[in-house]
């Protein structure tokens, strides 16, 4: 286990790999444990990072936790480090992290690859405000004993951690942003997500050509863990575009052509 001190909390996060640094935030539910076969093939060229968020995981906060304060962790914790730029690989709340993360410091990514991003408050299950946490952790993550290290990390969440996150979810709107993103974005959706509304199928054609949203058949909350190889391959994927290639070129390959919605 490996860790910071970030304003005197300790951050814990793990890394594994060489090369150049890819960055893993995880959802609302979880923590960095379930990246970890994510973080094992991506470390084949990249150096891994996942992070336990504040309220998640080993990670504690005396203050709030707070979407902003997420973002603002981000930041401390790459200059902690002496990162200066990344690939960003976000999952719901870290999603939604990333992408403030990207408003603010767009030099500083390369490109970001943002699975189960709510464009709006109104994609976001209320039920992830009024459920305790290990009700969420039972809907969301199901009981497939492979997973089982991944729901016991995730019940370490704090009280409010969740809450916090979004404080007016109704007002929350994160569509502009995405829209007028200068950075390779790969927008990606479980099509039986509960959780979260997949956007409508007309959006593909509206975003700019620098952004691509696939919607992955027979995938949950969690497609990292759902559908493990295939996510692995379509992450490895983006991960080899040069620098600065729209991720719409993954469109020539038939198997992520066939799942666009």
């Amino acid at each position: 286990m490996s860790v910071v001190i970030v304003q005197d909390e300790i951050i814990h996060y793990e890394v594994l790999g060489r090369g150049r640094p890819l960055f893993f935030i995880h959802s609302w539910v979880g923590s960095w444990r379930y990246w970890l076969t994510s973080m094992q093939a991506a470390s084949i060229s990249c150096r891994a990072y996942a992070l336990d968020l504040y309220g998640y995981g080993e990670t504690s906060r005396r203050g709030g936790c707070s979407l902003p304060a997420q973002v603002e962790l981000l930041e401390m914790f790459l200059e902690e480090l002496g990162v200066a730029r990344v690939a960003l690989v976000g999952h719901g709340l870290g999603a939604a992290v990333a992408l403030q993360f990207i408003q603010r410091n767009s030099e500083r990514v390369d490109r970001a690859f943002l699975v189960g991003l709510p464009l709006s408050g109104e994609m976001i299950s209320p039920r992830l405000q009024q459920d305790e946490t290990g009700g969420l952790v039972e809907w969301l993550m199901g009981r497939d004993p492979a997973d089982e290290a991944a729901r016991i990390e995730a019940l370490k969440a704090e009280p409010g951690a969740l809450e916090s996150a979004f404080s007016s979810p109704r007002s929350y709107d994160a569509l502009t942003s995405v829209q007028s993103a200068n950075l390779p974005l790969l927008l990606v959706y479980g099509q039986e997500d509960p959780a979260l509304q997949v956007p409508a199928p007309e959006l593909a054609g509206e975003l700019p050509e620098n952004i691509q949203l696939l919607v992955l058949e027979d995938s949950g909350h969690f497609p990292m863990l759902d559908q493990e190889p295939r996510f692995n391959r379509l992450l490895a994927d983006f991960l080899a575009l040069p620098s600065g290639a729209s991720p719409r070129q993954l469109m020539l390959k038939e198997e992520w052509k066939r799942r666009v919605r």
